[in-house]
């Protein structure tokens, strides 16, 4: 015996506030509100499914024609009577009416439900479908079709370091990472993943750290920044830092090994070097890099670097390529 639905307007399993017009077969894209007279829509023309559109009835799913299994909270739409007429056991027009009738009233005290569960803390209710953005109306005058919501903007580029309050953003090197806690919190940070413990004053240390910050306004140009900044860069990575601890037992010696102009993102920057001797430890190099910001204002950008020295440390022509890979966002 055949069990298929009959064509006609049933709750649409998108959108249960709405009827969808089902053909027989499959759902076509006419809808309307409950309530109105049975009559069928135009025929459309056939056409791709598209996102958020009820799609044709699968098996175990609740939709006309699947198996008897269905969805929590989401009844299929009533079955056609078997085959035979009424004297072989099938129903009538006016008991099938009365079935349709029957089906409504479940589905509304079935989503009653689901609302009162769901104010008392047990399951959640049904998440309902996108609405839609568009004003177009689908063939045969019936409502506009839902249409995705629109996209979440993205978490973050795991491979560039943003400094939104400069405009720019940092290339992450392989083996570094952007911490999710300490660093410096006035400044955006990338740090070696790798840690090891500190060789004099305690605690944990990492084998290269870069910050990027706006430059103190009282020097005008980037080289007049970065030669004044190259001394507290290195006091803080390898002398004595915020918290007073001298982790590598102090800064013994300095040598000057680069102090020249350099374009960065597409601005004049002026950055100096140092190679540090500490106390303990193979102590490292430090760099203070300064160009103009792209926001304007006059403002200038301030890049530190620290890499230790030693097997562990970082290759030097780290340096080089972040300076190389910094990008305006503007």
């Amino acid at each position: 015996m055949s069990m298929t639905t009959p064509p006609g307007w049933y709750q649409d399993p998108s959108a249960p506030t709405q009827e969808r017009w089902w053909d027989g077969n499959a759902w076509s894209a006419h809808t309307r509100a409950p309530g109105q007279p049975q009559q069928p829509p135009a025929p459309a023309p056939q056409q791709a499914p598209q996102f958020g559109q009820p799609q044709p009835p699968q098996q175990g799913y609740g939709y006309p024609g699947a198996a008897p299994q269905q969805q929590y909270g989401t009844p299929p739409p009533p079955q056609a009577p078997p085959a035979g007429g009424g004297s072989g056991g099938g129903l009538s027009k006016s008991a099938l009416i009365a079935v349709v009738t029957a089906g409504v009233v479940l589905v509304a005290a079935i989503i009653t439900g689901v609302v009162v569960l769901g104010k008392d803390g047990d399951p959640e209710p049904p998440v309902a479908a996108p609405t839609s953005s568009s004003s177009g109306e689908v063939p045969g005058g019936g409502k506009t079709l839902p249409t995705p919501p629109p996209a979440s903007p993205p978490a973050g580029d795991a491979s560039t370091l943003p400094d939104q309050l400069n405009g720019i953003t940092l290339p992450i090197l392989e083996g570094w990472e952007k911490p999710e806690f300490g660093g410096d919190r006035e400044a955006a940070t990338m740090q070696t993943k790798e840690t090891y413990d500190c060789p004099a004053d305690g605690g944990y240390c990492h084998h290269g750290t870069v910050t990027s910050r706006t430059a103190p306004a009282d020097q005008t140009t980037a080289e007049a920044v970065a030669k004044a900044d190259i001394a507290k860069a290195t006091d803080l990575a390898y002398g004595r830092d915020t918290l007073g601890r001298q982790k590598y037992g102090g800064v013994k010696s300095h040598t000057e090994v680069k102090s020249e102009a350099v374009t960065v993102a597409g601005k004049q920057g002026y950055l100096v070097r140092w190679k540090v001797v500490t106390g303990k430890g193979a102590g490292g190099h430090v760099q203070s890099l300064a160009f103009p910001s792209s926001l304007g204002g006059g403002s200038i950008v301030l890049v530190r670097f620290s890499f230790d020295g030693g097997p562990g440390g970082p290759p030097l022509a780290g340096m080089d390529q972040i300076t190389q890979g910094i990008r305006n966002t503007t």
